[in-house]
């Protein structure tokens, strides 16, 4: 693909997976900001790197407003260094945030696991008393 090349909203929606009402919502929260001639919408080179930061901040669970902060940074002009600094404590925290949820899910498994274990056995139990009946 040509990098200089605008994608009209169908390319845009095969090459990342998303539906146009994802790329209409994300150009209402003013995250894109693609061409508009008349009804058609052009994405530059531009809009879909913030695009494919857009989504992976959000497989990392950012928050849209946490996401368009990092986006803002991006025009300070120190070569991203503010950027890359903001989107580095965030993704400390939210690191933290999953591995905590992690040992909570763990934890829950654990419990669920073990109370499968106890009904097996009782229904077991169970079923060797209905058949000595």
């Amino acid at each position: 693909m040509n990098d200089e090349r605008q994608m009209t909203i169908r390319e845009m929606c095969d090459a990342f997976e998303v539906t146009p009402r994802t790329l209409r919502f994300y150009e209402q929260k003013e995250l894109l900001f693609p061409i508009r001639e008349g009804q058609k919408r052009l994405f530059t080179r531009r809009d879909r790197a913030r695009l494919k930061l857009i989504l992976r901040g959000k497989r990392f669970g950012f928050s849209l407003e946490e996401i368009r902060q990092l986006l803002d940074l991006y025009s300070v002009g120190d070569q991203q260094r503010t950027q890359l600094a903001r989107a580095y404590e965030i993704a400390q925290d939210r690191l933290a945030d999953m591995k905590s949820q992690r040992a909570e899910l763990d934890a829950a498994i654990g419990e669920l696991e073990d109370q499968m274990k106890w009904g097996e056995k009782m229904l077991a139990s169970m079923d060797q008393k209905s058949a000595a009946e």
